[in-house]
């Protein structure tokens, strides 16, 4: 057995869960070193606390190395909940994986009436917060490789002459020339008034001469996640602009100062908010502070007020604070940061100063 499925052997004990069924690919691929994508169908890893533990899997995938597990193998036109109900323990607590889909969970439950189910994916979660030195190396790679590609895409805007979706076409063209697999998620360009959408999926809006322009991305490198902003200014900045982006780089500069073990995910979210707030756009400042990041660009972990876990060394998250002025523009300053044995490491190296292109 190895050490990660130990750990969560360990969790599943503290938290009193006897079996724990995993239908995440990811966490799956995490635990036991296997990718597979199983689309519609049932894919379960179910973990016990005496640790036999087993893999279901439909008999169409392709399995092509010794996983060292017990697998049982089902059929398309086989009742594969019914045969998973019988390697469960009736009188248990079983923790089921919070993707697992209601239609193979429901007849579950009506399988095993008497059993006792509760949602157990923080066995999974916590562990996967703290990235190993494996994952760590990756992930300083990944984000090496997204300041390289920031430059370039700004590169691309500073010409004038490519919509907002243009840009965002080229990305994966980049990152593949820089040695990336592939964008981690659909990356967000926008200009002027949409930058006040924090969310903004790229259209065929073209820059004009003092719009700000933010530009949020991120690659995959050996499996593991990037994911950066900036933002920048066409051609001319506005003193209201000017003052909001100093405001929220003074804002991001100033959480990411404070990050070390032992400091509280909501505290550092409101040192980042109570700056924003100080300058006057709490209200424009209007999601987290950030979020965790792995084999996901969104693990399990909020920088927010919801989570006083104190941080961890091995941890890695987001810091994004941003203000969205509606009709106008708005700003959004991303890092992410590693937290280290007294403090924390920025993995992001591409300028936060003011920049005006074109």
């Amino acid at each position: 057995m190895n050490s990660r499925v130990k750990k969560v052997v360990v969790e599943m004990r503290q938290q009193n869960i006897d079996q724990l069924i995993v239908c995440d690919p990811s966490s799956i691929d995490y635990l036991i070193g296997y990718q597979n994508d199983p689309g519609e169908r049932m894919y379960v890893l179910l973990l016990s606390q005496n640790n036999e533990h087993t893999l279901f899997m439909n008999r169409l995938f392709y399995l092509n190395k010794d996983l060292d597990i017990d697998i049982v193998w089902f059929d398309d036109t086989d009742d594969y909940v019914k045969i998973l109900s019988q390697y469960i323990k009736g009188d248990g607590c079983i923790g089921v994986d919070k993707f697992w889909n209601a239609k193979f969970l429901l007849p579950l439950m009506d399988y095993l009436p008497q059993t006792k189910f509760i949602l157990g994916s923080q066995c999974v979660d916590f562990i996967r917060m703290v990235k190993d030195a494996e994952e760590q190396q990756y992930m300083i790679k990944s984000s090496q490789i997204n300041d390289l590609a920031v430059d370039k895409m700004i590169e691309l805007v500073a010409l004038g002459k490519y919509s907002e979706k243009e840009v965002a076409e080229k990305l994966a063209t980049i990152y593949k020339e820089l040695g990336a697999d592939d964008n981690s998620f659909l990356p967000i360009v926008a200009y002027g008034e949409n930058c006040a959408d924090n969310h903004h999926m790229g259209d065929d809006t073209l820059i004009q001469p003092g719009d700000s322009i933010i530009i949020d991305m991120g690659c995959y490198y050996h499996g593991y996640c990037s994911d950066m902003t900036r933002t920048v200014f066409y051609k001319k900045v506005s003193d209201e602009q000017r003052r909001v982006y100093e405001l929220v780089k003074k804002a991001n500069e100033a959480a990411e100062g404070m990050i070390k073990p032992g400091v509280r995910l909501c505290d550092i979210d409101k040192c980042a908010r109570d700056i924003i707030k100080e300058g006057g756009f709490i209200a424009e400042f209007n999601h987290r502070l950030g979020h965790f990041i792995g084999r996901d660009v969104h693990e399990y972990g909020d920088v927010s007020a919801n989570f006083d876990m104190p941080v961890k060394e091995g941890m890695i998250f987001s810091i994004e604070p941003g203000v969205y002025i509606k009709g106008d523009f708005g700003v959004r300053i991303e890092d992410l940061v590693l937290v280290t044995k007294d403090g924390c490491k920025v993995l992001n190296s591409y300028s936060k100063d003011l920049k005006v292109v074109g």
